[in-house]
């Protein structure tokens, strides 16, 4: 594995998930691959789970590990090219990711989407570049379009917890005081559409992903219609795709809060949220403190998606 930046990227997900089964059952038994090979993590967005999961999982592997906050302690960075270095920017990306690539073997990015042009979004100028120049394997820890980590470890807890062959999976909007991107959501799908799960998404008319993400996925505006029979049901939020309103929020409408009474609605479901999660916003607390909710379990899970993927990794170097 060279790249890991979507679904794709995984390969098979049975072999996938046969390998997270490996990886959680004995997470020292590849211990020797990183002897002597570093991880660089680079973060130009904050992180809780990511950080320390992926740090985590470099651990078990024997890795050293380098943890570069860009916004704290490092030269602010150019990103565009053609463009006359006159401002607070005092070094550009194409000098300093082949820099970086020196000091290590492997390297994650963890950047988001920035709201200042869709195409630059969508293009994933930042990831983009630093697959093109490190030479070094690189994977996405965040990024504009995409979350791959969090949606194989989000994979992982749903195999864990299903009841039924094929469950009904269930992809909620819930309100957000800000505007989030659609990185989560998208992956979700993304990795979801690639399973024989039922996968429904629901959400406010005008809140439409791309559908390069949803694909075959059944989008269900009624909420009630939605929730009814779910196995599983995974809240987020985020901000607008169609153009003229990238970005933008439409309404902050807390009727879709996930609450009690929408999960009854459901087939006894596992209530999932990547984290973190704004409580009575996004979910109320008599959900997420409840006996149904697994997000801490699938934020334990963070740290075998990681490890998957950095195993891979290691084993072309």
């Amino acid at each position: 594995m060279k790249k890991f930046t979507c679904v794709q990227d995984a390969g098979p997900l049975d072999i996938a998930l046969a390998m997270a089964a490996e990886v959680k059952a004995n997470p020292f038994a590849d211990s020797h691959l990183g002897k002597n090979k570093t991880l660089l993590m680079i973060f130009f967005d904050s992180s809780l789970r990511t950080r320390l999961s992926t740090q985590k999982a470099a651990m078990n592997l024997g890795m050293n590990v380098i943890v570069l906050d860009i916004n704290q302690g490092a030269w602010k960075l150019e990103t565009e090219k053609g463009v006359i270095m006159d401002g607070d920017k005092s070094e550009h990306i194409l000098e300093a990711i082949p820099v970086m690539a020196s000091y290590c073997n492997i390297i994650g990015v963890r950047s988001f989407a920035r709201f200042e042009s869709k195409a630059n979004d969508y293009n994933e100028v930042i990831l983009s570049q630093f697959i093109k120049y490190s030479g070094k394997p690189v994977f996405s820890m965040e990024a504009a379009t995409r979350h791959p980590l969090q949606s194989f470890a989000d994979l992982i807890t749903i195999e864990e917890y299903k009841t039924v062959a094929r469950p009904k999976v269930l992809l909620t909007w819930a309100p957000h005081p800000k505007a989030l991107p659609q990185a989560v959501p998208n992956s979700f799908a993304e990795w979801m559409n690639e399973t024989d799960y039922e996968f429904v998404i629901t959400h406010p008319k005008g809140y439409e992903l791309s559908p390069d993400f949803v694909k075959n996925a059944k989008v269900e505006y009624d909420i009630e219609a939605a929730y009814k029979g779910a196995d599983f049901v995974y809240a987020k939020n985020w901000s607008v795709f169609s153009d003229p309103n990238y970005g933008q929020i439409l309404n902050i409408d807390r009727s879709w809060m996930v609450d009690s009474r929408k999960m009854q609605l459901t087939n006894n479901a596992k209530f999932m949220h990547c984290l973190p999660v704004r409580r009575n916003m996004i979910v109320s607390d008599e959900v997420i403190d409840g006996p149904d909710s697994i997000v801490v379990q699938e934020a334990a899970n963070r740290v075998v998606s990681a490890q998957v993927v950095l195993r891979e990794m290691l084993k072309t170097l």
